[in-house]
């Protein structure tokens, strides 16, 4: 019998270290997907998931079940994680002297919203958005572009990019919760 999510996190937030297992457990492989989606080398992917659930060991009782899913709060803190570390320096450098193999993975992924979705298993749910919120969600979410990146990349105005963004999360929401 699986325990119920909220008493799983209850437990997490209390420091009960066989609930942080059952919540590795849970979330990790889906957590990596998305860490791996954005920064495509699996290496940096396995140590980014590593700080991400010592964040959410650290900061687990900042979670509040009011403001949205655990999976979600969990996959944002990912999210984060993986783009600081696309930003940052060493990794920027890191990336100077890249394969012929990597640049052919990037072009094939390039506009492969597919397998990015999939890595997180909601790829039925995007398939019913409307292009242009495909498009976004790819770029913001899944690319790690910020707004004002997307903005250029679809060059749309920042403001019609926000709009969107949030018209088009608040539509998954509606598919997700029916």
């Amino acid at each position: 019998m699986q325990e119920q999510p909220d008493g799983l996190i209850a437990e997490l937030q209390a420091k009960n270290p066989k609930a942080f297992e059952r919540i590795y457990e849970r979330y990790s492989e889906s957590t990596f997907g998305v860490i791996n989606s954005i920064v495509h080398d699996k290496h940096t992917s396995e140590e980014i998931l590593q700080d991400v659930f010592i964040k959410i060991w650290n900061n687990a009782e900042s979670y509040n079940s009011s403001k949205g899913r655990f999976f979600t709060w969990v996959l944002n803190i990912a999210r984060n994680a993986a783009i600081d570390k696309t930003r940052s320096k060493a990794y920027k450098n890191k990336k100077k002297n890249l394969t012929a193999e990597y640049f052919v993975d990037i072009i094939e992924e390039k506009t492969n919203l597919s397998s990015k979705v999939d890595a997180i298993g909601i790829k039925k749910y995007i398939k019913a958005l409307k292009p242009y919120c495909k498009k976004i969600i790819n770029l913001l979410y899944f690319q790690g572009f910020t707004q004002a990146e997307a903005s250029e990349e679809l060059d749309m105005p920042l403001g019609t990019i926000k709009t969107r963004n949030r018209n088009c999360m608040n539509k998954l929401r509606e598919i997700l919760t029916t």
